[in-house]
């Protein structure tokens, strides 16, 4: 019962139109914009995993609603090449889709996966810099901007790229944990 509650409610959130809100300006990116408001708000207020769960699936259909066809393509191809540790040929599916939709802050996101698997750290901060810049609500970012910190050794850096991260995504998985071990590490490294 709990959980159909959780699923209402986003959806609720996603259909409801924003109350007490100035009006936006109309078009296709206006409504997507309030869409990701919604999911956003929805992502914070999850009563529950299963609830936060719905929200950040609503959030990446979302975004993943903001590319073309052929940069969806190139995207895809480039998460495969990824995955299959071919980081090379990811680096040019995501180039590529960053050159057909340079405003697309997955697909910053990704190309800074690639960079840091190739074991490029300075190009895949840069590219989580103009993802973030893009879009600041984007907590896979903030992840793995807080594992490369990890990786460089600063605790206190990955710390607080984490809490922003949470402040996003309240219920990640693994999350207290997470942060518990951040804690420590970064209480380590002030001593």
């Amino acid at each position: 019962m709990r959980h159909a509650l959780a699923a209402l409610l986003c959806l609720i959130l996603l259909a409801a139109p924003a109350a007490a809100q100035a009006p936006a300006p109309a078009g296709p990116g206006a409504a997507l914009a309030r869409d990701l408001e919604r999911a956003f708000e929805a992502l914070r207020e999850a009563p529950d995993e299963q609830g936060a769960r719905l929200a950040e699936s609503v959030v990446r259909q979302l975004w993943a609603r903001q590319a073309t066809a052929a940069v969806a393509l190139l995207l895809n191809r480039g998460i495969r090449n990824l995955r299959a540790n071919n980081p090379a040929d990811a680096l040019e599916d995501f180039d590529a889709a960053i050159v057909l939709a340079p405003g697309l802050a997955d697909a910053w996101h990704w190309r800074a996966q690639a960079h840091a698997a190739a074991g490029d750290a300075a190009a895949a901060a840069a590219d989580l810099r103009e993802c973030l810049r893009l879009e600041p609500r984007h907590f896979p970012a903030l992840l793995t901007l807080s594992r490369l910190q990890e990786e460089a050794g600063d605790a206190r850096g990955a710390l607080r790229s984490f809490e922003a991260a949470l402040a996003i995504h309240p219920r990640l998985p693994g999350g207290a944990e997470r942060l518990r071990e951040l804690i420590r590490a970064a209480e380590g490294e002030e001593m």
